[in-house]
């Protein structure tokens, strides 16, 4: 091949200029260089502006010809290739040459196409939290083939043979942020999904959310099958307790595949949501089911113990349950976990 190669370029310049180009990115892939890398080597080969944007990020890389990051207004590009990576276009790669385009510029670009592939299914892309929710949906759908959904991983800089959690998550404050909190050290992806952010992370550490956030955490596995226990899990989340891990819910996460109408004719949960129109009520009730103790209750509100008790007693007659037995003590649990399952 390298024979054949000299005898070409013997014969045609412009084939002795595309197998140097050739050659000179099968050395930077060889080398495994990253985008940045990548941009810069190819400015200064085309000496003029290069970019390379991934539509999974959004971002752009625009480097000068002297290595820099082009700070100038970005100029039309005089010649523009896609990205392909699994017959998918994941971005594309330009060049900003002020006169016409060089005979050359193709070839380089479609090196530089096909190096920026290689590094996106080896490093993933940009290291950014925030990612395209439509490559988000397309992991975590139950509607996904396995083909597509490891492509969409791939591009949200997942490896094959990391577990992947998945996170349902309500909050005011940032997806970027959280995710960065509560996974600082492994790959994290964040995407809003209509009134839901969904976090798509290696690891994730429950006592790092914020203050404010409601989270339910799926367990590592298939993402879709992840997706559906965070949403689950989400669902059981409370003031008191706003993070809520799939795989701690045991038997109580089978109250979720229950049918609304029939929790809301249950007679318990009823009287739950009777309470409930209460907050004082529903406070000292949540606490009591929590601890299972009128002492403990009375530590977590703040009161004496006499004050929690009358409440209780209170409370217990408008259910009907006497909350003070083993028995009608689980029946309240159950109910208020029921009454909170029901849709606002």
């Amino acid at each position: 091949m390298e024979a054949l190669a000299v005898r070409l370029s013997g014969l045609d310049p412009y084939v002795d200029g595309a197998m140097r180009i050739v050659a000179f990115y099968d050395t930077l892939m060889r080398r495994r260089v990253d985008l940045p890398a990548l941009a810069r080597a190819s400015a200064g080969l085309a000496e003029c502006v290069a970019g390379i944007r991934l539509h999974g990020t959004g971002r752009a890389i625009r480097v000068g010809p002297d290595g820099r990051e082009a700070s100038a207004p970005r100029s039309p590009a005089s010649t523009t290739l896609p990205i392909t990576l699994d017959e998918e276009e994941i971005g594309t790669v330009w060049l900003e040459r002020a006169g016409p385009p060089s005979p050359l510029d193709d070839v380089l670009l479609d090196r530089l196409a096909l190096a920026t592939a290689a590094a996106v299914e080896r490093y993933g892309p940009a290291r950014t939290t925030m990612a395209d929710p439509a490559l988000v949906e397309l992991a975590i759908s139950s509607d996904s083939d396995e083909a597509a959904r490891a492509r969409a991983l791939r591009l949200l800089g997942f490896a094959a043979d990391l577990p992947v959690h998945v996170v349902a998550v309500r909050s005011e404050l940032p997806l970027d942020r959280i995710g960065g909190l509560v996974c600082p050290s492994r790959p994290v992806k964040a995407a809003p999904l209509a009134d839901v952010g969904v976090l798509l992370a290696g690891t994730v550490d429950p006592a790092r959310f914020p203050a404010g956030v409601r989270a339910g955490i799926g367990a590592a596995g298939s993402p879709d099958r992840s997706w559906r226990q965070a949403r689950t899990a989400l669902r059981f989340t409370s003031a008191r307790e706003p993070v809520v891990r799939h795989g701690d819910l045991g038997a109580l996460a089978l109250l979720a595949e229950v049918d609304q109408d029939a929790l809301r004719e249950n007679t318990d949960v009823a009287g739950i949501a009777r309470t409930a129109r209460s907050a004082e009520d529903l406070e000292t009730l949540d606490a009591y089911c929590a601890t299972g103790s009128l002492r403990r209750a009375a530590d977590l509100l703040h009161l004496h113990h006499s004050s929690v008790a009358r409440r209780i007693e209170q409370i217990g007659r408008t259910l009907g349950i006497e909350l003070t037995d083993p028995a009608g003590l689980t029946r309240a649990r159950l109910a208020l976990t029921a009454w909170r399952l029901l849709d606002p």
